[in-house]
């Protein structure tokens, strides 16, 4: 029997013993100098992680003045036209991939913790390697503009303009495997906060007192998950159209190059939203604190923001109104872009009616939050514009929509961005930034963004087409071009008013802050150290610190869960995924080379790939996996402490195995990832045939016989069969039972792997020669890659049963391997049933 998760046991005895504080704080003391490299709490990355997107970002906006200084009179000659393409592709770039997404994905790893008053996030190393990728890949992106092979085909990189054929240099290439790879670190930092919101919320914080910020993370992580891996199959089909001729794009071979826009905009839609709703979050926590009262409808926001996370996936064809879309598609994908209106119209309302409601206290975080009311509101009604047909024709390519675009990203993530910089300031280090200077860089931004922008719609309407580098000066948009660059530049001067405020803080310059200072409702107020609050609270509503005054003293005090550190070393409490139960105590990581090891080598190896010396990218591609098993050797260290008191009458252990652990949820959302992959390039085998039936066979003599088909799928079957006997070898601790089985499994897998690709290549299919013959060995290459992980798993596996350190109370390890391999085998029949049978069932 579990004892009621309620307040009777607490709070616990008084006062705490200073020895659990001081536990607390040897486990979770912070490394200085170069240890900060190696340093895995969120406290320290988050920041970093902070400040690096704010980094690229102006590194962006400064790439965006050039810009508009060369647009400022026509026939300009600051920047020529090759330069002038990278430049635009790389501020595009910068700000959709390197600061969007990043951003809110950084303030996510700071805050959620101490939303969540938990010690950490559940997967810190990941964290940790997720920003070391990003700033090692960011870095190298941008630095690819000084040595002039920056990428010039615009952010979108629209085929065949991007082939090999119109860009031979590698220009794309940096584009390509850049971004694919910084999608991954994307992908790492989502499966983070979803573990991280599902698994380490306080005692008590069921799914309906989850604060709304947590909601909109969680939901966009989901996003993430299913929305990145189009970009990232749709960046690796043209590089490898590019590297090897397989003609995936190349309509003269059966290729489309709508193809890239189906699989990029199925991915660029949804990212609008992934990068509004962590900031409409952020506005929905900051507007109860800033009006001292509940938000108005919080169900209902809570709805619209999963809402807005369903429509969106229905609306990428919004971007391809003009591409000759099926008149009953366009009317399809028409009534979801207006439909998706509706949620957000309810935030928007519920924050109105929420200040409206309040005592509204007057700060920078208010005026940030109001400019963002009115600009997003303006964007969202010209969204509604371009969602009508026969506009959307008309304002297609034009700077009405490069106008709409900033409306929409600017106003809807920037400013409530800024808003919770002055908000959640006080946080980090416990001072404020300057009222006066956030008040004149609100204004100066405010000011500037319209002046910039807003004549940007005239000028589109006027004809003005975007991705232009110069224009005649008798078409009438000189001075619409001229007041929209004073206003760039007086937006620009308002962002140096925050950096500066900024530094005066760094510098020592900022003044104390009071504890609590907005009166807020919400856990992150708690004063915490890098162990986040000195007890886990025991949650009973939505604003716990309204709900009940003398929390944070009681907090602070040691009087609720997990006071101090029972094993001595970073941990915190896992909870169960709906009513917060505590389940078990989690050990975590602390500072390790590495994570960091593990970014710099694989950042590395992408850009070796990019500049095409790709035996060199063999040497870090090694050092990285070798980082990554350096990484992970050390966890799983299995059941080595008895249950511990975690206070509340709750003796809770210190290890589970299965799906109650936090890394078997996290290995799940990871194949929720690799199975949208798979379904993507399902999707392109489908797409391809529909537009190219052509080039498909016709006839059984023209396919391999089934006997081909039943064979191999025979060889998954029994694969997964292998696995799940070394499941109850392992359980019965039967080590050599089990190794064999995995060996047999593995070769099984691996004759599977090779069969398909051999039996394509003795038909005398081709690669080069037929889109059938591309997306059929992408397919087979596909599930070889997957076989490939699986040999580098099973033998970390293997390793680990050698050493001791697999068994049936240990097993973890082997558990998230399973996982995978099963799904690896399911994978691979699927894929045999899909180039096997589709075009037998057509004819």
């Amino acid at each position: 029997m579990t004892p009621p998760l309620d307040d009777a046991a607490l709070p616990n005895r008084l006062p705490r013993p200073k020895e659990e504080l001081e536990a607390l704080k040897r486990a979770w003391k912070p490394t200085s100098g170069l240890g900060l490299l190696k340093e895995v709490n969120n406290n320290i990355i988050g920041v970093m992680y902070i400040g690096t997107a704010l980094l690229f970002f102006v590194i962006s906006g400064t790439l965006a003045l050039v810009m508009r200084a060369q647009l400022a009179v026509p026939e300009n000659d600051v920047l020529g036209h090759s330069l002038y393409n990278q430049f635009f592709t790389v501020h595009g770039t910068g700000m959709m991939f390197l600061f969007a997404v990043p951003i809110v994905e950084a303030i996510g790893v700071f805050l959620l913790p101490s939303m969540l008053a938990a010690r950490d996030l559940p997967f810190p190393r990941l964290s940790a390697f997720a920003f070391w990728a990003y700033l090692f890949g960011g870095l190298a992106f941008f630095c690819s503009l000084i040595f002039e092979v920056a990428p010039d085909g615009g952010w979108f990189m629209y085929p065949p303009l991007t082939s090999m054929k119109f860009s031979p240099g590698i220009n794309a290439d940096f584009w390509l495997l850049g971004i694919g790879f910084i999608e991954i670190s994307a992908i790492a930092g989502a499966i983070e906060i979803i573990v991280g919101i599902l698994r380490t919320r306080p005692p008590g914080m069921t799914l309906d007192k989850i604060p709304v910020y947590c909601w909109s993370m969680l939901v966009m992580a989901g996003m993430i998950v299913f929305a990145f891996p189009a970009v990232i199959i749709a960046t690796a089909l043209l590089e490898i159209e590019r590297a090897f001729d397989w003609p995936f794009f190349i309509a003269e071979r059966g290729g489309d190059p709508l193809l890239w826009q189906h699989l990029f905009w199925f991915f660029g839609h949804p990212e609008v939203y992934i990068i509004f709703l962590p900031a409409a979050g952020l506005v929905s926590m900051m507007v109860p604190a800033l009006a001292q009262r509940p938000l108005v409808g919080h169900d209902w926001v809570v709805v619209a923001l999963v809402g807005t996370g369903f429509f969106s996936f229905g609306l990428w064809v919004h971007h391809m109104f003009a591409t000759g879309i099926p008149p009953l598609s366009l009317s399809f994908f028409s009534a979801a872009s207006m439909a998706v209106s509706v949620p957000a119209g309810i935030q928007v309302f519920a924050w109105i009616a929420t200040l409206g409601k309040g005592r509204l206290q007057w700060t920078v975080a208010t005026w940030f939050l109001l400019g963002f009311l009115f600009i997003f509101v303006a964007g969202g009604l010209t969204g509604v514009m371009v969602a009508v047909i026969p506009f959307d024709w008309q304002a297609h390519d034009s700077y009405f929509v490069v106008a709409h675009l900033h409306y929409v990203l600017i106003g809807g993530m920037v400013f409530p961005v800024f808003a919770g910089l002055y908000h959640w300031w006080p946080t980090l280090k416990g001072t404020m930034l300057s009222e006066r200077l956030g008040r004149w860089a609100f204004w100066m931004m405010f000011i500037g963004f319209n002046v910039a922008f807003f004549p940007m719609h005239i000028s589109g309407l006027m004809g003005m087409p975007r991705r232009v580098y110069t224009y005649p000066g008798d078409l009438g948009w000189n001075v619409l071009n001229m007041v929209s660059t004073v206003g760039a530049f007086v937006m620009a001067f308002g962002v140096l008013l925050v950096l500066i405020d900024m530094a005066r803080d760094a510098f020592g310059r900022g003044r104390p802050a009071p504890e609590n200072p907005w009166k807020a409702g919400t856990l992150e107020w708690i004063p915490n150290d890098n162990y986040a609050t000195r007890s886990i609270p025991h949650v009973r509503s939505l604003y716990p610190l309204w709900d009940n005054p003398s929390l944070s003293r009681e907090v602070q005090e040691g009087a609720h869960y997990l006071p101090g550190a029972p094993t001595h070393r970073r941990e915190t409490i896992v909870t169960s995924p709906i009513e917060a139960r505590p389940q078990y105590l989690m050990p975590m990581p602390g500072p390790h080379w590495s994570h960091f090891l593990a970014g710099l080598f694989t950042a590395a190896h992408f850009i070796c790939l990019a500049v095409q010396l790709y035996w060199v990218s063999l040497v870090p591609g090694v050092l990285a996996i070798a980082s990554v098993f350096w990484w992970v050797w050390s966890l799983d260290k299995g059941a080595d402490h008895p249950p511990q008191d975690v206070g509340g009458g709750w003796r809770v252990p210190v290890y589970l195995q299965g799906s109650e652990n936090h890394s078997w949820w996290g290995t799940a959302v990871l194949l929720l990832v690799d199975g949208t992959a798979f379904a993507c390039l399902c999707f392109t085998y489908v797409f391809l045939w529909t537009v190219s039936p052509d080039v498909w066979p016709v006839g059984t003599d023209a396919l391999p016989g089934l006997g081909w088909l039943f064979g191999e799928a025979a060889l998954w079957v029994v694969a997964a069969g292998a696995m799940l006997l070394a499941s109850r070898a392992v359980a019965g601790n039967r080590n050599w039972a089990m190794r064999g089985a995995l060996l047999v499994g593995l070769l099984l897998m691996l004759a599977a792997a090779v069969a398909e690709p051999y039996n394509r290549i003795g038909s005398g299919l081709v690669a080069s020669e037929s889109a059938y013959g591309a997306i059929v060995y992408m397919l087979a290459s596909w599930q070889a890659f997957h076989v490939v992980i699986l040999v580098l798993m099973t033998g970390f596996t293997l390793a680990r049963s050698f050493a001791g350190r697999l068994h049936a109370r240990r097993r973890v390890t082997f558990d998230n391997v399973m996982l995978v391999w099963l799904y690896t085998c399911g994978q691979g029949v699927v894929s045999l049933l899909l180039v096997h049978l589709f075009p037998r069932l057509a004819v």
